[in-house]
Order: structure tokens, then C-alpha cells, then sequence
């Protein structure tokens, strides 16, 4: 069965810390508005973890809280990071514990520049930056797996593993095929990597990238090292449409997106689990100096609910929510930043519902 002809969706929402729940708040008003026109159903369950639940009682994310994550549909998260808290153990314990025990396996960030949004970039604009990094989200070094040797000592070695498995591997490549074909724009895959320094890891990639082509002869196919993937998204970022890479590489160019398409504010990703549950946020942070402020963008919060549509199936309400986002970036914001936008947080979220068609 299509995720689209279910009656009701089942949606966890994690508000999380700082500004999350103030761009969760504005996402969650246009999930109302565009279902209402678009005629399909929600429920909503809300769980508070983060920060502030940490620093009370020391509990990070529960094992019993991940049993109910399985059995919704999506999440949506607003932003984990709280400045009393060490860097590290929320992250590893809310974000990472989810997208390993859930398998969301693609991390999937859009690279998009909108009409009246300013990049950095002299002489792009929309038509040339339109691109998606497809990052495999489990594997690499975010499995944690390393040690130290002699610690504390002027001998001391410090050893990091990216571990990568033909499985994991091929998954993601896969899927990046896929998606490239469904995208159906240059059709056109890359493959990012370091296969002259990285020889046992992007060997693996490489080959298995070579082999799963073999099912795609309508997909034209890529290589760059990482570094000159860094330079072309700079000078010219019309050359890709789909880049496929590992967790590192896809952590590190997927920023560099960010500030090619305006920014934070407008940045939003998916932690998909195409056969399970995925999870959607903005990747900007939880940017706790402007807490409770009401000044900061939620146009990434409400993209990554557009996000949160699309995989669900509702692709017309997700194309409404794109269309206001683009009006609302042509013809209202004077600026993507933080309190210079021309509105609050709040009036930014009611012009995305105003101008949903």
C-alpha cells in the first residue's frame, strides 16, 4: 500500500532545544494548513528530549521511547544542542541513537537556491544550483569505532575507524541511482570521494559503484575526489544533479550546500529509511542565542516538512509548500538571516500559510 492512501499519518515531533521549538511550531502550522487543503489526516505524538530534559533528570533518549518511534510513520525534529550540555552526548545520544537503532540508512539534502535568495556565489542563480547529495548515513566514521594508544603521553596514538560494508555500500548507491532516475533532471550521478588517498574505502565504493551501474544505462556516471567537489560546487555547481558519497564527505559538502543556497535558514535534510520509519529536520542547529526571540528563519523547518510530504506520498501538498516558499523568498524576506528577515518567526510561518495555493 502507498504511504498517500493511508486515512491518518502517525507523526512523532521532537521540538528539542534552543529555536527547535519555535521553527517546529511555524512547520507544524503549515502541516495543519496544507492538509486541510489537501484533505489527508494527522496525528501528532510530541516527545521532550533534549537539553533541558537532560540537564533535569540525566536522561538522554530511553530505549522504550525508540520502540514508539518505530511504530509511526515519521519524525520531525527541530534542533539538538544545548550550551550547558557537553558537545557530544546529545547528539550521539538523540540523533545518532535514532538514525542507527531506525536504520535510516540515506541522509538526503537538497541543494537549492530559490528565486530572491542571495548566494555567495557571483553570478549563479537558481537555475544553476539545484542539486542533491545522497549521504550514507550509518556507516564511516560516525560508528564511533576506534581507540587510543599510550593516552596522556608524548607517545600517544589515536586511531578512528570508518568502517564501510558491502551492504551498507550498495544500499545507499543504489538508492542514489534511483533516485537520480526518478529526479529525472540531467540524470546524472557522482560519485564523491578520495579513491587516490583512501585506498581500502573508496576501492569498496568504487567498485560497487561500478557494478550497480551496470543496472543503470540511462544514468550517466561520475567521479570527482572530494576536494574538487568542494571547488566545482564553488565555480560551477550547475555541473551536478545527484552526488553520492559517505558519511565524512557527505557531513562536510552538505554545509558547504547550505551556504551555496542561501544559508541555515533555508536548509532542510531527511533521514530516510525508505522500508521504515525516517525522520526530517532543518540542519541549522538549535542556535540558542536567539531563543525566544521570535527572529529566526523557519523556512528550513517548513521545508523539511515539505520533505516530510513528499516521502510520505503527498507530493501535490508538498509541491503547495515549495511554491509558497519560493513566493515568500521572491517577494517578502529581505534576508534569510536571523532577525533581518523584515518579520518574525511567526509572521514568516503565516505568509507560508497565506500563500499556499
Amino acid at each position: 500500500m502507498d504511504k498517500k492512501d493511508k486515512a491518518n499519518y502517525k507523526i512523532g515531533v521532537i521540538p528539542g532545544d534552543g529555536t527547535g521549538p519555535e521553527v517546529v511550531r511555524e512547520g507544524l502550522k503549515v502541516l495543519e494548513a496544507v492538509s486541510q487543503a489537501r484533505n489527508f489526516s494527522y496525528s501528532l505524538t510530541h516527545f521532550d528530549f533534549g537539553g533541558e530534559h537532560y540537564l533535569k533528570t540525566g536522561e538522554v533518549l530511553p530505549d522504550s521511547v525508540l520502540e514508539e518511534l518505530k511504530t509511526l510513520d515519521a519524525i520531525y525534529l527541530g534542533a539538538i544542542g544545548h550550551p550547558d550540555v557537553k558537545p557530544g552526548i546529545l547528539e550521539r545520544g538523540i540523533l545518532l541513537k535514532i538514525r542507527f537503532a531506525l536504520d535510516q540508512y540515506i541522509n538526503l539534502r537538497p541543494i537549492k537556491l530559490y528565486p530572491g535568495v542571495w548566494t555567495p556565489i557571483k553570478d549563479k542563480g537558481p537555475q544553476d544550483i539545484d542539486f542533491v547529495v545522497v549521504r550514507e548515513n550509518t556507516e564511516g566514521f560516525y560508528v564511533g569505532e576506534g581507540e587510543f594508544i599510550d593516552k596522556d603521553t608524548e607517545k600517544e596514538v589515536a586511531l578512528q575507524v570508518s568502517r564501510n560494508t558491502y551492504k551498507g555500500v550498495a544500499r545507499c548507491v543504489k538508492f542514489a541511482f534511483e533516485y537520480a532516475r526518478k529526479r529525472n533532471k540531467e540524470k546524472k550521478l557522482t560519485l564523491c570521494g578520495k579513491t587516490n588517498v583512501l585506498t581500502y574505502a573508496f576501492d569498496l565504493w568504487q567498485r560497487v559503484f561500478d557494478k550497480i551501474s551496470n543496472n543503470y544505462s540511462d544514468i550517466k556516471k561520475d567521479y570527482a575526489h572530494v576536494d574538487a567537489i568542494c571547488m566545482w560546487m564553488i565555480k560551477n555547481p550547475e555541473w551536478f544533479d545527484v552526488i553520492v558519497t559517505d558519511n565524512m564527505f557527505g557531513d562536510i559538502i552538505t554545509d558547504l550546500g547550505a551556504m551555496i543556497q542561501g544559508g541555515m535558514g533555508i536548509a532542510a535534510g531527511a533521514n530516510l529509511n525508505p522500508e521504515g520509519v525516517s525522520m526530517f529536520e532543518p540542519i541549522g542547529g538549535s542556535a540558542p542565542k536567539y531563543t525566544g526571540k521570535n527572529v529566526i528563519n523557519p523556512l528550513a523547518a517548513i521545508s523539511a516538512v515539505m520533505m516530510m510530504l513528499e516521502h510520505l506520498g503527498q507530493r501535490e501538498a508538498a509541491k503547495m509548500i515549495e511554491d509558497s516558499i519560493i513566493k515568500v523568498t521572491s517577494t517578502k524576506l529581505k534576508s534569510l538571516s536571523a532577525g533581518k528577515m523584515g518579520y518574525t518567526t511567526q509572521e514568516v510561518g503565516d505568509l507560508v500559510v497565506k500563500h499556499l495555493d
